[in-house]
């Protein structure tokens, strides 16, 4: 009988740079797509039908499919045998649905152009969460600190990046060709994907319906996952609301410009971050205890904010607090994929970007319905989110004695590890990181 041998390549430190640089060029191309699409929709619709409405529904059926596959992209992405083919095969499908959105809408039915991207945005969750999974198969655990830090650029960037291209690219051509050559971005990143040196799993089974519910089991009872999801989920809480404070500044200190120039601060201190996370990566060892702490340190600027007296020094707590989210987003992908086990690793990435998502998309609408407190209040009801998440993560990471037992061997997460995920509770995604400070998950 065959022994069966792990998925993770074998690759020299030299070749395994090369790797990284291969998959960041994928990463930020899926990613230029997904940041620049949203603008490019909006503008498409405006320029054919004079419809804002139109546009807004385009970016629903785009990114709501997403948050709604994300369980099952991710089941998916773990038990297929050939991940290469599957992982481009998405990317293409959302790169070609793009296309096809961007030669159809204005011209076919409303429903069909809304259904072509809705398709398009069921593979959403393999070109972010999805995409970040494959990294523990292509880096050494020693180097994966400063290979998640430098994916969280290649989020940094293509938020930077993609709005600016999309609305670059309207205006000096068109709106259309904007984004067909968005989605042409996402289908030559599926086409690199077939470089990345991913082994065909050994063997593999069958979907089934427990599998869908396994990353959401481990996100309620393991509890270093369940400390840095929620509790960067409610920090994202906050940060969704962030855009309707930035407009609110702006109108507080008469400069319109700082609606979009706030914003623009915060993503350019968490590129900074995240670079400077990735020279000089700390916490390793324990990635949720930097989530929390950097959650803590992104809301002291931000309840600055409330207080400072014009633009300038307003830009600086903005740039401030993006340069602890880098570290914090970087940590966090180290987090899930240090701590998920192999068989639902990709689903545990997928389904905590979309609980991220979600949260984010609810301080939004939360913040546009309070909008008459002002900017004052809900800057420091953001700092207040902020600090609120980190106490969550520290809360959720401790436990009171009663959850100790779940981990425990014959406890509940035991026997779920063995019936769902195919193994017993003891063998952890931790073994990589052994060393003097790494004990066991729950030490």
């Amino acid at each position: 009988m065959r022994t069966q041998t792990s998925a993770r390549p074998v690759v020299r430190s030299g070749g395994e740079r090369w790797l990284l640089v291969r998959y960041l060029q994928v990463a930020l191309l899926a990613r230029l797509a997904c940041e620049g699409a949203r603008v490019a929709l909006v503008v498409l619709a405006v320029d054919r039908t004079g419809s804002a409405g139109f546009g807004g529904a385009l970016v629903a059926a785009l990114l709501v499919p997403g948050v709604v596959a994300a369980p099952l992209a991710g089941a998916l992405a773990d038990r297929v045998r050939r991940r290469r083919l599957f992982h481009a095969g998405c990317l293409v499908l959302h790169g070609a649905g793009l296309v096809a959105v961007a030669g159809t809408a204005g011209r076919a039915p409303t429903g069909l152009v809304l259904a072509v991207a809705g398709a398009a945005g069921c593979c959403t969750p393999l070109l972010t969460g999805g995409l970040t999974s494959l990294l523990g198969d292509l880096v050494a655990s020693t180097a994966r600190g400063r290979a998640f830090s430098l994916d969280a650029v290649s989020y940094n960037l293509a938020g930077i990046a993609g709005p600016a291209l999309a609305s670059a690219l309207a205006a000096t051509a068109d709106a259309g060709l904007a984004l067909a050559a968005l989605g042409a971005a996402a289908v030559v990143g599926g086409v690199l994907v077939l470089a990345l040196p991913l082994r065909p799993r050994p063997g593999g089974r069958a979907l089934r319906a427990a599998d869908l519910g396994a990353a959401a089991a481990l996100l309620l009872r393991d509890r270093p996952l369940r400390s840095l999801t929620w509790a960067s989920a409610v920090g994202q809480f906050g940060i969704g609301a962030l855009p309707v404070v930035c407009v609110l500044l702006a109108g507080r200190y008469a400069t319109p410009w700082a609606a979009g120039g706030l914003m623009t601060a915060m993503a350019l201190g968490s590129l900074a971050g995240s670079l400077v996370y990735a020279w000089r990566p700390w916490g390793v060892r324990r990635p949720e205890r930097t989530v929390a702490v950097m959650l803590l340190a992104t809301g002291v600027p931000l309840a600055a904010v409330a207080a400072v007296p014009g633009v300038a020094l307003a830009l600086g707590c903005f740039a401030l607090a993006g340069c602890c989210t880098g570290p914090l987003f970087a940590a966090l992908l180290a987090g899930r994929d240090r701590y998920a086990p192999e068989a639902a690793r990709t689903q545990v990435f997928t389904l905590g970007a979309s609980l991220k998502s979600t949260f984010a998309a609810g301080g939004a609408a939360l913040a546009g319905a309070c909008q008459t407190a002002g900017p004052v209040r809900l800057a420091l009801a953001v700092a207040g989110c902020q600090a609120l998440a980190a106490a969550l993560g520290a809360v959720l990471l401790g436990g009171p004695v009663s959850r100790l037992r779940a981990v425990l061997p014959g406890g509940p997460t035991s026997r779920f590890r063995t019936a769902v995920l195919g193994r017993p509770a003891s063998r952890s995604r931790t073994a990589p990181f052994s060393g003097p400070a790494s004990r066991s998950r729950d030490g």
